[in-house]
């Protein structure tokens, strides 16, 4: 008995793998995995904290703790997008070395949870996208229309932001590995 429920936990974590939430930012399209996402808030502006990167709003309490907010179109050179009605903050957890980490993430709307199997999804585009390579998982096709699948634990890698921060707060100007 006991091998069919790892079985159905197996299918179910499967299942879970090709479950993505998709927002905006823009007119772009882009998913995180569903695994990463632990809510979505409604906007309220962090608190904001000096002297950190452009692309870090600050910080919001969630049930007595500080976690960082970050500006996804600041995160990815663009600039920040007008807070509107359907602005999110959405929160996700990264994983670094076995470290949990939790962050929120601006966006512009959130728009739904879609299942895309592995066979429509493509790998990253090698030149010619919008963001840095190596945050894009793949190019997921929906609706005769591509999402473009994030990486979360590199786009908001904690070593990396921590290293900009850093960077930031000395005055230095520094470039984020390509």
């Amino acid at each position: 008995m006991s091998q069919t429920v790892e079985s159905v936990d197996e299918a179910e974590r499967r299942h879970d793998l090709n479950q993505y939430l998709t927002f905006m930012l823009g007119r772009e399209t882009f998913a995180l995995g569903i695994l990463s996402i632990k809510e979505i808030l409604e906007y309220s502006a962090p608190t904001e904290i000096p002297m950190m990167p452009a692309f870090i709003r600050g910080v919001v309490n969630l049930r007595g703790a500080a976690v960082p907010v970050v500006d996804m179109c600041a995160r990815f050179g663009r600039p920040s997008a007008a807070v509107t009605k359907k602005t999110c903050i959405v929160i996700v957890e990264t994983r670094l070395a076995d470290e949990s980490h939790v962050l929120g993430v601006v966006v512009d709307a959130v728009n739904e949870v879609l299942e895309i199997p592995g066979s429509e999804i493509e790998p990253p585009p090698s030149f010619g996208a919008s963001i840095r390579a190596d945050f894009i998982q793949g190019m997921g096709k929906v609706r005769g229309k591509f999402v473009i699948i994030l990486d979360v634990d590199r786009v908001l890698c904690v070593e990396e932001l921590e290293m900009l921060t850093h960077a930031a707060a000395s005055g230095e100007a520094v470039q984020p590995a390509a």
